[in-house]
């Protein structure tokens, strides 16, 4: 049954509304990558080991990524406005929860619930940036800047982290969530488009929810215990089984719910295939490196927060001047070929990547200048081909798969590759060995999406 969206669009040009969607999108995957710098630091405070420090790293994203679908079904069948209202309140207080923690646990516990509320924010956002851009042609220029502007926020959340913790505390980093979470509340009501929607008959599938943030949560605590633990122990095996039997139970209940989360047919349109594979790679990579980087050039060449945090800067401004080319390429050449060329100029930066050492000219900056100019134009392919032709009754749904795709690769993604450390007797030759993986992820990618591609639209 098809659920009816009523549209209230505000007085304002929709550019403003667009500016402050994006904003809070950018926040959300800033909160990611909020703490990269700081890991050491937070480890030393609350005494946490690497396989803590994992934990602490995707503690936020695996409660996000599990129930973003789950969010695009509420958004789809309550509408929008409501449900990024409630979303808006609960990240806002768990961010100023997280600054105030005490200890490790608390922590943890409330970067989850961020990722909770972010799992509710996220698809409401996209479903109103497609009331504000009803026209396809202006949708699709929304979304290819919309995926830009999203890696901004990751970007931004490494080096900023870095000059707080240098000058004030890492704990500041949650202000700017609270901030963002405070404007938004502020202002939606006069700026942005009130969605709301009937109900269809049938109930939400929950136990399609619950089944999803098992095989996320229990997968990634598996990948990230593995990397320290003996991947035959009782915890770490028993973790990975949970996610698989929640995999298949996932499967299962989808394609017997009369309204599933994931409809089975999303996917037989290959550009939501592709789409969905580019930007969980571009988001693990970018993940994968700043993670990596940071650790590396804190422990090795014992580099202060600050000066971690400027290293990456040519990285963030690649990121800014890449944004506008990549929406522009996107609408010039098609977003499949677009991904193509992202794909290979990612290939090219983690390969040289994996040569990383002491001599950051000569073995870091080269790689960390090609990887965002590859990942820019990912992210703004994929948020296309993931809502191109996508219906209105549907949005919520591209844009839960889109951000779980997102979500997946600074998580599972990342903790995946991190396994690989295990292969080699030295921390930096495991680094570079998955890193040389992501490298390989990305070549076969690319090979599937140049010759692979075949478009039948199922929005």
């Amino acid at each position: 049954m098809t659920i009816s969206h009523t549209t209230n669009p505000p007085s304002t040009s929709p550019l403003l509304a667009f500016v402050l969607l994006a904003l809070v999108q950018a926040v959300l995957i800033f909160t990611i990558t909020l703490i990269a710098v700081p890991l050491p630091h937070i480890g030393t405070e609350f005494g946490l080991n690497t396989s803590e420090l994992i934990l602490l790293q995707v503690s936020y994203g695996l409660p996000y990524s599990g129930l973003l679908l789950l969010g695009g079904g509420l958004s789809d069948r309550f509408g929008g406005t409501p449900v990024l209202h409630i979303g808006l309140w609960g990240f806002g207080l768990s961010s100023l929860g997280a600054a105030l923690s005490p200890s490790f646990e608390v922590l943890v516990g409330m970067r989850a619930m961020q990722g909770i509320a972010a799992a509710m924010i996220a698809p409401a956002a996209v479903t109103h940036v497609a009331a504000l851009y009803p026209n396809a042609q202006d949708f699709d220029r929304a979304m290819a800047r919309w995926g830009g502007i999203s890696v901004l926020g990751a970007a931004a959340g490494v080096v900023l982290s870095g000059v707080l913790t240098t000058w004030i505390s890492w704990r500041w980093m949650f202000a700017v969530p609270c901030v963002t979470a405070l404007v938004a509340l502020t202002l939606r009501g006069r700026i942005f488009p009130v969605l709301s929607a009937r109900a269809p008959r049938g109930r939400l599938d929950i136990l399609g929810a619950i089944f999803a943030l098992l095989a996320f949560t229990s997968g990634g605590y598996a990948l990230s215990m593995g990397s320290e633990h003996n991947w035959l122990s009782l915890s770490v095996a028993g973790f990975g089984t949970l996610a698989v039997l929640a995999v298949v139970a996932f499967v299962w209940r989808e394609r017997r719910a009369k309204l599933p989360l994931l409809p089975p047919d999303f996917f037989d349109d290959r550009r939501r295939v592709i789409g969905s594979l580019g930007i969980m790679l571009a988001a693990a990579s970018m993940a994968l490196v700043t993670f990596i980087l940071a650790l590396y050039l804190q422990g090795g060449p014992e580099w202060s927060p600050l000066a971690t945090a400027m290293a990456l800067t040519p990285y963030l401004a690649v990121l800014i001047l890449g944004n506008g080319p990549a929406g522009w390429a996107v609408l010039r050449f098609g977003a499949n070929r677009t991904m193509v060329i992202g794909l290979g100029l990612l290939a090219v930066a983690l390969g040289l990547l994996s040569g990383f050492g002491p001599d950051y000219l000569q073995q870091i900056l080269p790689g960390l200048i090609i990887l965002p100019a590859g990942t820019s134009l990912m992210f703004a392919a994929s948020a296309v081909l993931l809502t191109q032709d996508i219906t209105p009754e549907r949005m919520g749904l591209a844009a839960g798969v889109m951000n779980t795709a997102m979500e997946l690769g600074p998580t599972v993604g990342m903790a995946g590759f991190l396994t690989l450390t295990a292969l080699r007797p030295e921390l930096d030759d495991g680094w570079s060995l998955a890193l040389i993986a992501s490298a390989g992820t990305a070549f076969v990618i690319a090979l599937y999406a140049a010759f692979g591609q075949k478009v039948r639209k199922n929005g």
